[in-house]
């Protein structure tokens, strides 16, 4: 490696992990609470239990849940019904119009109904979602700094600058370290230069790790406006032939029951989990939007919309969902970890825990550096010489 070609990686590898570095912060510690996001909710709940029935007690039907939530708020309409596969619950989500909704999402609220009784365990405050919860504050800020779209975008942008700080300090570690043993910490030199060693080591060590939660932040990041290209394609083109005609009001909609029973026989492979009802700004005017997934730990991840007439009950299409839509499916698993069970929830704790240490490392590093300019120059110059310089390594 040239001189000029190395100086320009570590300027690369120095200013893109000094720009990303207080928002990946934020990232990795609001993002230790959402490995475990499953575990917290069920402990922070508060909720009533769920009834103690046989196995094999099959669930109540969502038409008798749907007439009950009317009867519980005349007047409102049913946005959608999840049908959970994971824990005996069905939750009704409601609000006063489709109207109401798209101006304030805010709105919505819920009922959660034992799947196999359909006793109410629980329901947030109607019109103002019940407040926001520890994880929803998390999940705002690791995912958009309470910010929406323009948040997302920047969150995603800072997530690419991490990818583009890991890519060249992988590159600047192998001249600035070959003269010594790998996960060598040079316990005699100061204390820069422990830290510096740390920082190399650790980086290294959770390299592939880092990569992959990074570029999959990335791409969860884009969620919102991959899914608008897909509403405004795909979509509108399977909706061009009903175009204009007049959204069937819910007292004229067929049973959602059986369109999740038709969904049931048309995919047998397949677990139905929600029901989207007609007028969603995700779904369709005319249909019940009921999404299905696998059945395996990472197919379960990968969800397939079926679109329903949502006055005739007739099965109208099971939709492909198209490639850059199954890339984000694939990355959520792959960002989160939680697909393999607390064993590896562990492991992505542990190797986040790791790269907050690599970040607090680089921020000490910078703060502790003298002269950034004149260390650089150093370090070019003893990478030359083949030699280390105990000054400064790769910045982060």
């Amino acid at each position: 490696m040239t001189r000029r070609s190395l100086r320009s990686w570590l300027w690369v590898h120095k200013w893109t992990s000094l720009v990303c570095t207080l928002f990946l912060l934020i990232i990795c510690v609001t993002g230790l609470p959402l490995v475990l996001k499953d575990e917290l909710e069920a402990l922070l709940d508060g909720g009533l239990p769920y009834a103690q029935v046989p196995a094999g007690t099959p669930n109540v039907s969502l038409d008798r849940l749907a007439a009950r939530s009317r009867t519980m708020y005349p007047g409102e309409i049913i946005l959608s019904i999840l049908s959970d596969d994971d824990e005996p619950k069905i939750v009704v989500f409601m609000a006063a119009s489709w109207d109401a909704f798209k101006a304030d999402r805010k709105s919505a609220h819920w009922i959660r109904f034992d799947a196999h009784t359909g006793q109410v365990l629980k329901q947030s405050k109607p019109f103002d979602g019940d407040g926001k919860s520890f994880l929803d504050i998390m999940l705002s800020l690791h995912r958009d700094l309470f910010a929406g779209l323009p948040g997302e975008l920047f969150m995603g942008l800072m997530a690419l600058l991490f990818v583009i700080a890991i890519a060249s300090g992988a590159v600047v570690y192998g001249p600035f370290m070959r003269k010594l043993d790998f996960g060598t910490l040079r316990a005699a030199g100061s204390s820069r230069l422990k830290w510096l060693d740390l920082h190399n080591m650790i980086g290294v060590v959770t390299l592939a790790w880092a990569l992959v939660v990074g570029v999959t932040g990335v791409i969860n990041e884009l969620s919102t406006p991959l899914f608008v290209l897909w509403q405004q394609t795909d979509v509108r083109a399977i909706l061009a032939p009903l175009r204009g005609e007049p959204v069937p009001p819910q007292s004229e909609l067929s049973s959602p029951q059986a369109a999740l029973d038709t969904v049931k026989a048309e995919a047998p492979d397949m677990i139905a989990t929600s029901v989207v009802f007609p007028g969603s700004p995700f779904g369709s005017p005319y249909h019940y939007l009921v999404w299905t997934k696998g059945q395996t730990p990472l197919t379960s991840r990968l969800f397939s919309p079926v679109l329903v007439n949502a006055r005739s009950g007739a099965l109208v299409s099971v939709v492909s969902m198209p490639w850059y839509l199954r890339v984000l499916e694939i990355s959520r698993p792959l960002h989160f970890g939680d697909y393999g069970g607390m064993p590896l929830k562990i492991i992505w704790i542990l190797l986040d825990i790791a790269t907050i240490l690599v970040l607090g490392s680089g921020i000490y590093l910078w703060l502790s550096r003298h002269s950034s300019v004149a260390a650089e120059d150093r370090l070019v110059a003893s990478h030359h010489a083949s030699a280390l310089s105990p000054l400064r390594g790769p910045a982060p």
